[in-house]
């Protein structure tokens, strides 16, 4: 079981898999309110930064569930390097459907609620887990502003423009599923670029290891282009947030 490989090469030097910013995730944990023996069930919990570092500042306990073995193992690392291993584990398995086995106080799924057929489904699956009174958390992508045709939208990672809602549709949608957002913060360009600029230099310097790999044209070809993409399309168009829900 694991990720396409792509993303394990592309990603591999990434702490954080998505636009948030080591200072976004502790504005978001200090947010919340977190206090110590606090129990968060992270679904797609990539390299572990978020349960990590909640750990540490926070006292949280926590286990993160992520398909890629690469990252899987980084976080057990990271939670090792931070000393907080004996407070948050990381399983390497399929988060979709995954339930806790003890109710939790924060079910988080970040950038990843394709696990669950959207956020619909996510939020569905979290509130399995969560203690009547928790917090879902959920990160998703919105449009800062309307891409002007689907060609827009697909230079934005999407395929259409109706895959993505703009911020306050997005808001409403969540309060028509039964839910206050209680909370939110969101991604700022540069940390868009952090995300996806970060790739770049992975990229060159897998391809000067690896020129002969079966993948060295599909990341050759992306790193010739993905700047020119990035700066032109996702940076203008493309939103993205962390939203904190409380069931009405």
């Amino acid at each position: 079981m694991d990720i396409p490989r792509i993303f394990n090469i592309t990603e591999s030097a990434h702490r954080i898999h998505n636009p948030f910013t080591p200072d976004k995730y502790a504005t978001l944990g200090a947010a919340l309110r977190l206090s110590a023996g606090a129990r968060v069930l992270d679904l797609g919990s990539g390299s572990g930064e978020m349960l990590c570092t909640w750990a540490r500042d926070h006292g949280i306990v926590g286990t993160g569930i992520d398909m890629s073995p690469l990252f899987t193992a980084q976080a057990q690392s990271r939670a090792v390097e931070l000393g907080v291993a004996g407070q948050v584990s990381f399983i390497h398995g399929d988060a979709a459907g995954h339930v806790a086995d003890e109710k939790v106080d924060v079910a988080a799924c970040i950038g990843a609620s394709w696990i669950a057929g959207g956020v619909a489904g996510t939020i569905a699956l979290l509130a399995q887990s969560l203690r009547p009174g928790g917090i879902i958390l959920i990160g998703e992508p919105y449009w800062r502003q309307l891409p002007p045709s689907d060609e827009v939208a697909r230079q934005c990672l999407a395929h259409t423009v109706a895959d993505f809602l703009t911020l306050p549709e997005l808001v409403s949608s969540f309060g028509n599923l039964g839910h206050d957002v209680v909370e939110m913060v969101l991604a700022n360009p540069d940390g868009w670029d952090r995300y996806e600029a970060a790739k770049w230099l992975t990229m060159r310097r897998w391809l000067q290891a690896n020129p002969n790999d079966e993948l060295a044209s599909e990341v050759r070809t992306q790193l010739t282009t993905e700047p020119l993409r990035h700066v032109t399309y996702t940076r203008e168009y493309l939103g993205w947030g962390v939203f904190a829900l409380m069931a009405r």
